[in-house]
Order: structure tokens, then sequence, then C-alpha cells
């Protein structure tokens, strides 16, 4: 999934392959915030925190994940995998934390529920941006990724960036409060069918109700791996205001943890060194490659 752009993660509930482990709802973390809130710690509880040596105390940590392949999903076998699941259990069982408890909810949710205390840590690859840096801290993202759309074989109308889809007057496409809703209308396109997951974008393209669907280069090329009819654009630098649009992601903390998310971190770079030699070994298997390796750090996103 793209991680969402923007202040949209508020008001919605569960995605559709985000049931199993996960909270029944948005109204759900609200309730745990009110009905624990004695319980639940807050952004000005203790400077700095402790939350990692409870975690280590307990031997095991709960994540909140989106449900969303390549980033985070629940498997077959009901055990969460995906890009960001599989980093933390590294970086978790170097931190002193054996066990990792994925909590699935709908994007939207990730941070009112990390504010709410329903999991410890946001582990779904999430865009690192000024309004988020805002409520959460953030580690240095552990990648950077490009734009693609999906299309129809043979790309018919030659679409390989925004400014293609105004141009032509074409249908686009994208999931729920991706960050490509507010690139395409930075590029001047008003009417964005918004759908539920990059699944349901190969089907609208697919059934022709839409010319393309926008998303991250590694969600469209999973997608249309097995597609018959579909394919994915040559991936592009999106942009916002004119510059670069920067899709970089990490693991999010509430911001009484800072501690917590500079242990965090400290691994994340040792998992960069050598030229990315062990990130890369765990996120290749998601469709990751040297190109979403990034050196940029959380600090020059916010």
């Amino acid at each position: 999934m793209a991680p969402p752009q923007g202040n949209k993660e508020t008001g919605r509930g569960i995605g559709r392959r985000a049931m199993l482990g996960g909270l029944a709802s948005l109204g759900a973390l609200g309730a745990l915030g009110a009905a624990g809130c004695s319980r639940v710690p807050t952004d000005s509880t203790v400077e700095g925190g402790d939350l990692l040596e409870k975690l280590r105390d307990q031997g095991s940590v709960r994540i909140g994940i989106a449900s969303e392949p390549p980033f985070g999903y629940v498997d077959k076998e009901g055990q969460a995998t995906g890009e960001a699941p599989e980093i933390a259990k590294v970086v978790f069982k170097r931190l002193g934390v054996d066990q990792v408890k994925a909590v699935p909810v709908e994007f939207g949710a990730l941070i009112p529920g990390l504010k709410a205390g329903a999991f410890d840590i946001v582990s779904a690859g999430m865009y690192i941006n000024p309004t988020r840096c805002a409520q959460v801290l953030f580690a240095d993202p552990d990648y950077i990724m490009l734009d693609s759309f999906i299309v129809r074989k043979g790309n018919p109308h030659g679409i390989k960036t925004y400014a293609d889809i105004k141009k032509k007057n074409l249908k686009l496409a994208s999931g729920k409060a991706y960050a490509e809703i507010d690139y395409a209308k930075d590029a001047g396109i008003d009417n964005v069918l918004i759908l539920p997951d990059q699944v349901a974008g190969l089907e609208a393209v697919a059934q022709g109700r839409v010319h393309a669907f926008a998303g991250t280069n590694v969600t469209v090329q999973g997608v249309v791996s097995k597609s018959a009819k579909c394919e994915a654009t040559p991936a592009f630098q999106p942009t916002m205001g004119g510059k670069p649009a920067y899709g970089a992601g990490g693991f999010a903390f509430r911001t009484s943890e800072k501690n917590f998310r500079d242990e965090f971190n400290k691994e994340i770079l040792r998992l960069k060194e050598n030229n990315y030699k062990e990130l890369l070994e765990i996120v290749r298997p998601f469709g990751f490659s040297m190109r979403e390796m990034t050196d940029k750090t959380a600090k020059e996103l916010c």
C-alpha cells in the first residue's frame, strides 16, 4: 500500500484484509483510549520514556500493521510478514525482545491506534512527512519509493506521469488515503476515484472503469505480476509544488518514547552498513532492491 500523505489518519475501520488479530473498528481504538486512559502512555508522561525496558521484561512487542503487501500483512499461515514486520523481527531480537505480535488495522487507524496504546510501534512502511512528524516520532527511513501506474496491457494511452493523466483527461484511481491522491491533485487532477487498495485498483483498470491506478512502484509491480489484462508503467519520481516528493517510509513511535525510538534507530542504521547488505537480505523477498535503499534521515523528511 502506498503509505498515505497528509493528515488523513482518522475516521476509518478495519480494511478487508485486516481482520485477523485486528481491532473491530477505529471506534474500538477510541474506546480503548477512553476506557484505559490511566494505563495508556501519553505524550507527556515520561521524558524519553521507558517502554523498551518494559518490552524486554515481558519478552514481546505489539506492532501495528496495515495488512497491505508488500509493506506488512498476515500470510496464509496467520503470521505477520512483509517488509516492515520482517525488519521489526530482526531489530527486536537484537534489542532483547523475542516475540513480535501483529495488530492489523486499516492504515488510517495506525497513528490513532499507536497514540491510544493499541500497539507499541507502527510497522507498516509509513511515509515520513511533516504532518505525521507533529504526531509521532520516526526512525530513519528503511526505504524510499517511486510511483507507478496500473494500466491496461500495452499502455494504450501512453501514460507515464500524472501530467499525462491531466493532459489527456483520463480517469485515475488510487487507494484510500494514498499519498498518490495528493500528487494527482497537485497535477490538477480533481476527480480521483478512491478505492480500498491496489487489488481493487487492478480490477477497476481491467474492467475499464478507470484508465489508471496510482500507487508505489513495488506495490503496483506486485499486483500486476499475475494479471493477463494489466501491466505497470515504468517507475517515476512524483512531485509536489514542482519539487520531488520523496516517499520514504519508516517505523513510528509515540512522542513520549524517544529512548525507544533512538535504540531502534541504532539497529536500523546497523542494517544499512556495508552498502545495505543486511537490510537488502531482509526486504528483497518483498520486491525491494538497491533502488529503494536510502540514506535520508527522519529529520530531513520531517
